[in-house]
């Protein structure tokens, strides 16, 4: 299938764009740049500020917090004693106690004075930085609280905010509540907020593997149980368009019903049948996979059946073996889809899996697309991901799809406008430093996530994107009633479910309804659109982009080293010959790296490249080598001691009590062949010169820019101060790695 293509829609016999194109009808955007209705000044109220200038606010602000639970704690029940007296202050007792409190305190200030500083400018490594000034205050003034969102009952605040963030989450995501008109079977999203993006691929696996084996379960039951003998002409509707009685579907074809026709059976027994969902409850749990298990399932049910599967592209999270070995899938039913040179799903190796799924009847849990990896910022093709799904429905193979966008969920923000009374009157003078850099968003990324409404599920990491403090990771439903698939009650915690509550779905038990309200101050204050995350996000690809222009430009012509970006220059990503390749290279020279931010933004020429260069999103992956008498090194481990050598002086030291003093950060990793597959490692060694053993991992380092000050500081753009910094280390490491002075770090 052509990637290309997938941009312009139209899938032969297949996908029909115009479903996306309705789900999306509140992400549309013009063609221009979006006005930043708020102007750019309000960023600065948004975070403390990399030299803390927001100090005097943060204080003010933070006393207001705490001021509030003060306030509260004396005026309930008013009449009740006090037991801290004035005697006990003054008691020798007390006095020592509040030394020993300060002596701590102090203790741990200083200590924490080791911290790593993600504020900074110069921290360009992983996917970390400062929280919002609303996160902050909003998680504060809860934590002392100590809400519990296990349950209402413990956190009658916060889990009513945790509700509206979820929504919130699902309308920057592309699934918005249906209109008032829709029909009574649209399905309406649902989200809620887990402790990390890790819990969140769990509970989605959970509930992708609960989904599947549901038919299994219910069929059987229909057959066997007398309390459901009234519904056994039940129907369903099978991918290719056939209905039939679900008692006479053969075990393949009840594994490869479409999401919203199983999550449909339970209104639709009631409905129809007049069966309760109590009694439905009941007689399920003995005959579900949540009862029996995988195993005792099979065995009655599914005889001869292979073993379920998870499909990802090899830059799949840590997180993934880890659900598939805790729900019984086993990791070894992971299977990793090599990446293409973009390190993107191959859409092509997708389509051998699931013909090989396909032939040997093996139920796909779940389909995943990762929309930000985590080490290349790499978004998989997901438009090309659902016209595939629609052409094995026609085969009579349906599987979810499930989008891990922990790290690059966020921007979808830069697709959400700006509510229409906030945009100012048409004419009005524009300026480019009001505008959210929108065509910082490759055309192939946009077209990516303007497919997230065909998901069936996304996770989505406040405490990344969102600037939130841990712990505040996501998952949002395209159709809410798959939540129903993973809620365990318990009788301690619950009683009748008579108040709103999030806590029974999900893994967590307990967990701090303090994140839910940081994110939810969060996105009162900076809201999910192009004015709020959309700008700071925005801004942050802009820079990224800017930083990958001063990379691939580092090296000069005498320097002994060299480049290369995991993500290629546009041309070569075109395949054009060399010679646009190096012409390519001179416009980044001339026409972006010495450049304004305005200056870049008011020249459309120069845009339509600069909006094409370096990662998806904003994290660039990248080696260096060392050049000997005008050639390339050859030898791969030397190329990692190089690289290795350049991590290790970028990266915090282990002194501990003060501020640290490295000049800048990065962070590495390996692109190994038995993770990626081959084809992007070994063109990644093609480019870089080197040779030896095909299966060695290559070290390469990584850049991730949250900042959305790097390039507008008060003196200007910072980029150049860092690049500095970088080949003053790049050229100290060949020196180490040579033995031998080199002569260009002098001059």
């Amino acid at each position: 299938m052509n990637r290309r293509g997938a941009a312009t829609g139209g899938y032969p016999g297949g996908y029909d764009d115009r479903v996306v194109t309705v789900l999306n009808s509140r992400l549309e955007t013009d063609a221009g740049l979006r006005l930043d209705v708020a102007g750019a000044e309000s960023l600065a109220t948004w975070f403390l500020g990399p030299k803390a200038e927001n100090a005097e606010l943060l204080r003010e602000l933070v006393l207001r917090a705490v001021e509030g639970p003060i306030a509260d704690r004396l005026a309930y029940h008013p009449e009740d004693p006090p037991w801290v007296t004035d005697d006990i202050k003054r008691s020798a007792a007390y006095r020592e106690g509040v030394d020993t409190l300060e002596t701590g305190l102090d203790d741990l200030v200083t200590r924490l004075r080791g911290s790593v500083p993600f504020f900074s400018y110069r921290y360009q490594a992983h996917m970390l930085w400062d929280t919002t000034l609303p996160a902050l205050l909003g998680y504060l003034a809860a934590m002392i609280q100590n809400q519990n969102n296990v349950a209402a009952e413990a956190s009658p605040v916060t889990t009513l905010l945790e509700m509206q963030v979820g929504r919130d989450l699902c309308t920057m995501l592309g699934y918005p509540d249906p209109p008032a008109a829709a029909l009574p079977e649209t399905p309406t999203p649902w989200g809620h907020i887990t402790c990390d993006g890790s819990v969140a691929n769990i509970e989605s696996m959970w509930a992708a593997r609960n989904l599947k084996y549901l038919p299994v379960s219910l069929a059987a039951a229909l057959e066997q149980d007398d309390r459901l003998k009234d519904a056994r002409d039940l129907t369903a509707q099978l991918p290719d368009g056939r209905t039939a009685r679900l008692v006479d579907l053969y075990p393949w074809e009840r594994l490869n019903l479409g999401v919203d026709e199983i999550l449909a059976f339970s209104p639709r027994l009631s409905a129809e049948y007049g069966i309760a969902a109590g009694v439905l409850d009941d007689v399920l749990g003995s005959y579900s996979v949540q009862s029996l298990g995988l195993a005792e399932l099979g065995s009655r049910y599914l005889p001869g059946v292979p073993a379920p599967v998870v499909v990802g592209p090899g830059t799949m999270h840590y997180s993934w073996p880890k659900a598939a070995a805790l729900l019984g899938i086993g990791s070894a039913q992971l299977i990793r889809v090599p990446v293409d040179l973009d390190a993107r799903m191959d859409v092509a190796r997708l389509r051998e899996q699931l013909d090989a799924c396909l032939a040997a009847k093996r139920p796909v849990l779940q389909v995943v697309a990762v929309i930000g990896s985590t080490e290349e910022s790499a978004v998989d093709p997901l438009h090309d991901i659902v016209a595939l799904r629609e052409d094995y429905r026609r085969l009579g193979m349906d599987f979810p799809i499930h989008v891990d966008a922990a790290w690059g969920g966020y921007f979808a923000s830069i697709l959400r406008p700006a509510p229409v009374d906030l945009v100012p009157p048409v004419g009005e003078e524009r300026d480019v430093r009001r505008y959210t850099p929108e065509m910082a968003m490759s055309r192939y990324v946009e077209t990516q996530y303007r497919a997230f409404p065909a998901a069936d599920s996304i996770t989505v990491d406040p405490h990344k994107g969102g600037y939130i403090p841990y712990p505040a990771g996501g998952l949002c439903y395209r159709n809410g009633s798959m939540r129903d698939l993973v809620s365990l009650k318990s009788p301690v915690v619950y009683h009748g479910g008579v108040d709103p509550t999030v806590g029974v779905y999900g893994v967590e038990g307990s967990k701090p309804g303090a994140a839910a309200a940081g994110a939810w101050l969060s996105h009162r204050v900076i809201s999910a659109d192009q004015t709020g995350y959309g700008k700071i996000l925005g801004r942050t690809l802009f820079n990224s982009k800017r930083l990958y222009a001063a990379l691939v430009t580092l090296p000069r012509d005498d320097d002994p080293f060299l480049i290369e970006t995991i993500q290629r220059l546009p041309a070569a990503r075109r395949g054009d010959p060399e010679r646009a390749v190096e012409e390519e290279l001179r416009r980044i020279r001339d026409e972006i790296v010495p450049r304004t931010n305005e200056e870049i933004l008011a020249d459309r020429g120069t845009m339509e490249l600069f909006r094409e260069l370096g990662s998806d999103q904003n994290i660039v992956s990248y080696a260096f080598n060392l050049v000997v008498d005008g050639k390339p090194n050859e030898d791969v481990d030397r190329l990692n001691d190089l690289n290795t050598a350049v991590f290790q002086e970028l990266s915090l030291g282990r002194d501990a009590d003060h501020v640290p003093d490295t000049k800048m950060f990065v962070t590495q990793s390996d692109l190994d062949p038995a993770v990626y597959g081959a084809p992007i490692v070994e063109d990644f060694r093609r480019r870089l010169g080197v040779t030896g053993s095909p299966a060695t991992p290559i070290a390469f380092l990584i850049s991730t820019t949250m900042d959305p000050w790097l390039t507008d500081t008060s003196e200007g753009n910072f980029i150049p101060a860092l690049m500095e910094v970088m080949r003053a280390t790049v050229l100290a490491a060949v020196e180490q790695i040579q033995g031998a002075p080199v002569a260009a770090a002098r001059q």
